[in-house]
């Protein structure tokens, strides 16, 4: 049997259970994901029909954390007032689906060069740096007593991961090289560890082209650590998707996603350790494509996906270059 059938089995037999009335699901569609994470979006079939997605893994065993632990981050971040999609159902073995959460469609626009550039989102990017910056501050305000079970992440611990990936892959790349001297010389000391989001930028976040952030996407890499490091990576040119003036995220300046950040929480994180987590985040993103080009060139993964990102560490270098110029 397809996914597809599979799936559609899974859901028509939950359908009661997503909500009054609900009597089958139609319209199932896989919208995004590889091998191991699928997206998939549905209709409730009720009196009201109600628009629903499915995130499902696929494939076991990989890093990220569980659909069961992100599914209680997004009602932690909801409760604390980070738009987040609302979470449905968590689904259980007897279901049939694998690991698998359902939670509410959100409306909007994820590619980025659409938020960036298109006419649509023109009256509501300037708006949008301070709104990521009023939802970094609730979520990293989140109370850890309640939160789930987190890996611990901090500056000196991300670059020993990193830098290990890099040495076992065994890529000669002097810039990276120099990069890990420099971040190693200047790690910055320890902040009281916050829930971090650990890939908040351009592409996980929803868009509405009226009202701005309607929700806060992909979960899995969210751990407990320095509030910056959300910041820093909003700022990794590779989020800009080419307006690179604008360095939040291709929408807007750090300056107002600081401001915006202070309107709730009072104070935010000084520029100086946003630039370094901005620094760190450029150089894992460069190791990350040098990641996706061994697979390609070993077999694992030949798609042309896989080569075409590992040709952007080249990208990256020059970033590292800009930002280690600009700290020299």
């Amino acid at each position: 049997m397809s996914d597809s059938a599979s799936i559609q089995r899974g859901l028509a037999r939950l359908a009661p259970r997503l909500g009054a009335g609900g009597a089958g699901i139609a319209d199932l569609q896989r919208l995004t994901g590889g091998a191991s994470l699928q997206t998939w979006r549905f209709t409730l079939l009720r009196e009201a029909p109600r628009t629903l997605i499915l995130r499902r893994r696929a494939v076991p065993g990989d890093n990220a954390l569980s659909l069961e632990v992100e599914a209680a981050l997004l009602r932690l971040a909801g409760a604390a007032g980070v738009p987040v999609p609302d979470v449905v159902h968590v689904c259980a073995p007897g279901d049939g689906l694998g690991e698998a959460v359902i939670v509410s469609h959100v409306a909007g626009e994820t590619l980025g060069r659409r938020i960036v550039a298109g006419e649509a989102f023109a009256a509501i990017r300037p708006a949008l740096a301070r709104q990521a910056g009023a939802a970094l501050a609730r979520l990293h305000a989140v109370d850890l007593a309640i939160a789930p079970a987190l890996p611990v992440l901090d500056a000196a611990a991300t670059l020993v991961s990193y830098e290990a990936i890099f040495r076992r892959i065994g890529a000669c790349r002097p810039v990276l090289e120099v990069a890990f001297r420099v971040l190693s010389r200047d790690v910055p000391a320890p902040v009281p560890t916050r829930l971090v989001h650990g890939d908040f930028r351009t592409g996980n976040l929803m868009i509405d082209p009226a009202s701005g952030l309607a929700a806060v996407l992909d979960w899995e890499l969210s751990h407990l650590g320095d509030p910056a490091e959300d910041f820093g990576w909003l700022c990794v040119n590779s989020w800009r998707f080419g307006a690179m003036e604008l360095e939040a995220g291709g929408f807007g300046a750090l300056e107002d996603v600081r401001a915006g950040y202070a309107s709730v929480a009072g104070d935010a994180p000084p520029v100086d350790r946003i630039r370094y987590w901005q620094m760190l985040g450029s150089l894992k993103w460069a190791v990350m494509c040098l990641m996706m080009f061994e697979t390609h060139a070993s077999g694992g993964d030949p798609s042309l996906e896989r080569a075409a990102i590992g040709r952007r560490v080249s990208e990256c270098e020059a970033d590292l270059l800009a930002l280690m110029g600009a700290n020299a």
